[in-house]
């Protein structure tokens, strides 16, 4: 991978940047999208953020080597500190925790003022990552599921509106299952929620063998979990 020719999930978030955009790639290890949107004609200017000094170092180098340091500038900082208020209007956080990628938008939400829309791509725990853009009045306009290398990502599109607006039907399973997959209904998003109930079925039997007590609670909930898949996988 490199700034001409990104992963398959990077390349999805690079899709979904408007034209004309000023962005902010946190975590950008070594800048390729940052590079490639710039490069594609995605956006018009933009920001690489890195918290850790190698990968910082490695975007300075990246982003000299393509001949972008007059439309791109390197920021070493945590998450949206790197930004001043009012500069990005679209952010894109991409191959972390859910729990993490909510944190760093929670801690800097004083730098979302200017943000029209938040690309992101949790690597795992996406519900977190929609109950907090409900709560925090960001609506989902789109979301891509899409599998590379054995693994399967998730990329959520929001922009400020109204956070309700795509869980007419019923909120608590779109937040967990993604109000727009649920309607694309895609194999890949069939594939993952298989997988996932397949793997709380083999928690129940670990817990069943163990014979401990006390965890009936535990059982239960995972088993509402298998249940409200395979509602969902009936279609």
């Amino acid at each position: 991978m490199n700034h001409e020719k990104l992963s398959k999930r990077l390349e999805s978030v690079a899709l979904h940047i408007p034209k004309g955009s000023i962005l902010a790639d946190i975590g950008s290890d070594h800048a390729y999208l940052p590079c490639y949107a710039v490069t594609n004609g995605h956006c018009d200017h933009a920001i690489a953020g890195e918290v850790v000094e190698g990968p910082y170092q490695s975007a300075l180098k990246q982003v000299k080597s393509t001949g972008l340091s007059d439309v791109i500038e390197v920021r070493k900082g945590d998450g949206l500190e790197v930004l001043k208020p009012d500069e990005a209007t679209c952010i894109t956080i991409a191959g972390m925790g859910g729990t993490l990628i909510s944190s760093i938008l929670e801690n800097g939400k004083g730098k979302l003022g200017k943000a029209e829309r938040l690309i992101l791509q949790p690597n795992v725990g996406e519900v977190n990552v929609r109950n907090w853009l409900f709560a925090n009045g960001w609506e989902l306009i789109d979301e891509d599921i899409l599998e590379e290398d054995g693994k399967i990502y998730e990329i959520l599109i929001a922009e400020k509106g109204d956070p309700l607006q795509p869980y007419h039907e019923n909120k608590q399973v779109g937040l967990m299952f993604g109000p727009f997959l649920l309607k694309k209904f895609s194999d890949t998003f069939i594939k993952k929620w298989q997988h996932e109930k397949r793997h709380f079925e083999r928690i129940i039997e670990q817990l069943d063998a163990s014979g401990r007590s006390g965890l009936e609670a535990k059982r239960r909930e995972l088993e509402v979990q298998v249940n409200l898949i395979e509602e969902v996988l009936k279609g």
